[in-house]
């Protein structure tokens, strides 16, 4: 199995992690060279990818992955991957066998806290989630023309070592917001490693919710890490009173419950099922500041 792991970042190394258990030839590209060597301490074969163009090298690795994996997100354009190569995949993916697009819930919309799940129609509210729909859709074109299963995975608000709660409230930056009704899901980034695998070495295809089981208010999680470190939280605020970003207000104006049942009834079992198990393990382990 020799895999290409466009945008080998936050995500990306998590898969590659698992695919490298397995057994796999991982690649990965970057756009830095301080980056490319983080990869390879990680036995990730790193190649340079600007997002316009492809080099020499990548053109020659392509050329014999067997499995590819997307990662980067696209944007007013259109998906940086399929611009350059023209939604043609068997050109230059002559030994294509499989293909992963990671995608976002985000393109469901809002449904008021109600459940979705894969069968949902999509009806995104940012441009933002409008993008990834017209990624999902271009993908969907181009594997069927060139007649490979494609899978893709619909993320819910990624965490694990690194990016988490403790982080935020150990730096003094965590906040309470409360907006009243409001949920998300998340998901463990090792689990989104787990969940590509498995689809993999199914050949999956079709569209799969990767997200936990408990959606809930996004102040639960700062009081849960803050009980866990044995800190009080921050006080709690208004959400109509936050200074926010404009992309991190947008994130409120999409509440939805996020259904994992067809994973689950696929035969998938996750390791961090919710945020509580989660957080109890990073904080434990020590491994929620590496």
């Amino acid at each position: 199995m020799r895999v290409m792991i466009f945008g080998a970042g936050y995500s990306g190394q998590a898969i590659a992690a698992e695919f490298l258990k397995a057994g796999a030839d991982v690649a990965g590209t970057t756009r830095t060279e301080k980056k490319s060597r983080n990869l390879q301490d990680q036995v990730i074969r790193p190649f340079l990818f600007c997002g316009t163009e492809l080099d020499d090298s990548l053109r020659t690795e392509i050329a014999q992955t067997t499995h590819l994996i997307q990662s980067i997100a696209p944007g007013e354009g259109g998906d940086p991957l399929l611009n350059i190569i023209e939604g043609d995949l068997r050109e230059f993916f002559p030994k294509l066998q499989w293909v992963a697009y990671l995608s976002t819930v985000g393109v469901y919309g809002d449904h008021q806290g109600e459940w979705v799940d894969e069968e949902t129609p999509c009806k995104p509210v940012s441009a933002r989630s409008r993008e990834r729909v017209a990624a999902e859709n271009a993908w969907q074109n181009a594997a069927k023309s060139a007649g490979t299963p494609l899978v893709i995975l619909r993320l819910s608000g990624i965490y694990g070592p690194g990016r988490n709660g403790f982080i935020n409230l150990a730096q003094g930056t965590a906040r309470r917001l409360v907006k009243p009704g409001q949920v998300f899901n998340r998901i463990r980034v090792e689990d989104i490693g787990r969940a590509t695998l498995f689809l993999c070495e199914r050949r999956a295809s079709g569209i799969f919710n990767v997200t936990d089981d408990l959606p809930a208010p996004p102040q639960d999680v700062v009081s849960e890490a803050a009980r866990l470190m044995g800190i009080l939280p921050p006080p709690e605020q208004a959400f109509e009173t936050a200074e926010l970003t404009p992309m991190a207000r947008s994130f409120y104006g999409e509440n939805k419950r996020v259904s994992n049942a067809k994973m689950r009834n696929l035969g998938f079992s996750f390791q961090f099922p919710n945020f509580k198990i989660s957080l109890e393990q990073l904080w434990q382990s020590g491994r929620w500041n590496s």
